[in-house]
């Protein structure tokens, strides 16, 4: 099944027809900037006020928290920006890319758990959402993330214009209302007090940048998604700073609210986070514009997980089955498969969302640190922003089926984080001697990028090949002469 052109010009069809194929360059559209404003309306959310919150409930102090937040978030948002600098070059989903390191079907390793964590965002998000999405129909909330749940399938079913779309319109309205919330916040605390503890901890400083990091890298297997229709034209540094630009400042804006509100509001925020906030800004009209900021917030980053989990489903059954696209109907399916997984796992776990979601988050780094360090490894320093595009179609290509050199150090990068990761499950060896502090995802980068960049120099002795050497296809993709 091939799918049609997709228009590009003012008349285009507002549903996406494509998925996991390449965008050709008549398709492509848009400008770096578009990326700032996605990344700044996903991160001003409730979500990302809770995740900064969640370091001054385990222990922390305003005032090192905010710098370890800042820290995380420039990290863990350059590594996903360098990601993201990958869509207008390659024209793919991110996950595509990873069949260049893992072969074609051994890609699938790191989907499933990309798939696994899109699930979880999706529980977590609409978790928040429900509640204003219920305060705000009237319905309760229960009724609120099943209609969020529905909301968000739509949208993410449309694809990729209304999703910019929303991330533009997001942007503006969640930037409105956290300007307003941070004058009323400001207008109530003692800020001076609030950050007058400078006493360092660095256990809790590094739970700080661990939470914004995690927050970050977690992006990192779809960001590519939403920059793939862009020129390839396009800057790559453009690209890079527009999406880090974008993610940190939404993210660092959110969490240092959460942080404040944390600080000063203890037990009257850790009850109902989302009644807290509404109730910071006001009531009547003002409460139901509050409400629905958040479910916009929410929305928006919600309808990002729905579609890289469809991207990284029809990745992980394409490497099997020799598929590129698929049709409307399958399309949908997808989607629904993950709405309704994530609004069972949203249901289930509504009351214990604060503490489980702190451990998902620390979690799931533990898997993707390895991912993304082999990923951009591979990208920048030994293929060089050169893929043989159709070989990660291929498994008898170049990049063949399964790379047990790959798989296996990313299984070395995960089980090296180990000793260090401290979780409410499980605490490594090294965590009590390093303080309590857990530095597990540092690990987690350093480890495989050095291992990868060995072995891969010396699998790849000839590189990837030159534009005179490459097929036609290959040519044509990356516009070589």
């Amino acid at each position: 099944m091939t799918a049609s052109p997709e228009p590009s010009g003012p008349g285009a069809s507002l549903v996406e027809r494509r998925s996991i194929d390449v965008v050709p360059d008549a398709e492509r559209h848009g400008s770096a900037f578009s990326q700032f404003t996605l990344w700044l309306g996903a991160n001003l959310q409730i979500t990302a006020v809770v995740t900064g919150a969640l370091a001054v409930v385990f222990g922390g102090g305003a005032f090192w928290s905010l710098i370890g937040l800042v820290v995380g978030n420039l990290l863990g948002g350059a590594v996903m920006a360098l990601h993201s600098a990958q869509g207008p070059r390659l024209g793919l989903p991110q996950m595509i890319s990873s069949r260049a390191q893992f072969g074609v079907r051994g890609a699938v390793v790191p989907l499933l758990l990309v798939i696994v964590m899109y699930v979880g965002f999706f529980a977590s998000g609409s978790v928040l959402a429900g509640q204003a999405t219920g305060e705000l129909t009237h319905l309760g909330e229960t009724p609120g993330i099943v209609i969020f749940a529905l909301v968000t399938a739509v949208t993410a079913t449309i694809g990729y214009r209304v999703i910019h779309a929303l991330g533009r319109v997001a942007s503006v309205i969640c930037a409105l209302a956290f300007v307003y919330l941070g004058i009323r916040l400001l207008d109530r605390i003692d800020l001076t007090a609030v950050l007058h503890d400078r006493a360092f901890h660095l256990p809790m400083f590094l739970l700080a940048v661990s939470l914004s990091a995690s927050w970050q890298l977690a992006f990192g297997p779809y960001v590519a998604d939403y920059s793939r229709y862009l020129p390839r034209t396009t800057s790559t540094r453009a690209t890079f700073w527009w999406t880090l630009a974008g993610s940190a400042l939404g993210s660092q804006w959110s969490m240092a609210f959460g942080v404040l509100v944390a600080a000063t509001a203890g037990d009257a925020f850790l009850a109902n986070q989302v009644g807290y906030v509404v109730g910071l800004g006001g009531t009547g009209l003002i409460a139901s514009f509050l409400y629905f900021t958040i479910a916009l917030g929410k929305l928006t980053i919600n309808v990002l997980n729905t579609y890289g989990g469809f991207m990284s489903m029809v990745t992980s059954v394409s490497g099997f089955r020799a598929q590129k696209t698929i049709g409307p109907r399958a399309r949908a399916l997808y989607i629904g498969g993950i709405m309704v997984a994530g609004t069972a796992v949203a249901l289930a776990g509504k009351d214990s969302f604060l503490t489980s979601f702190k451990d998902f988050l620390l979690f799931l780094l533990t898997f993707f640190t390895p991912w993304s360090a082999i990923n951009l490894v591979d990208y920048y320093l030994i293929s060089r922003e050169r893929y043989d595009i159709p070989a990660l179609f291929d498994p008898r290509g170049r990049y063949g089926t399964w790379r047990w050199d790959a798989l296996s150090v990313y299984v070395i990068g995960v089980l090296a984080q180990l000793p260090f990761l401290a979780t409410s499950f499980y605490t490594g060896p090294l965590v009590e001697r390093l303080g309590g502090a857990d530095v597990s995802w540092i690990v987690g980068l350093a480890v495989p990028a050095a291992l990868f960049f060995v072995l891969a120099r010396g699998r790849n002795t000839g590189g990837t090949p030159r534009a005179d050497e490459a097929s036609a296809p290959y040519r044509q993709v990356h516009g070589c002469p």
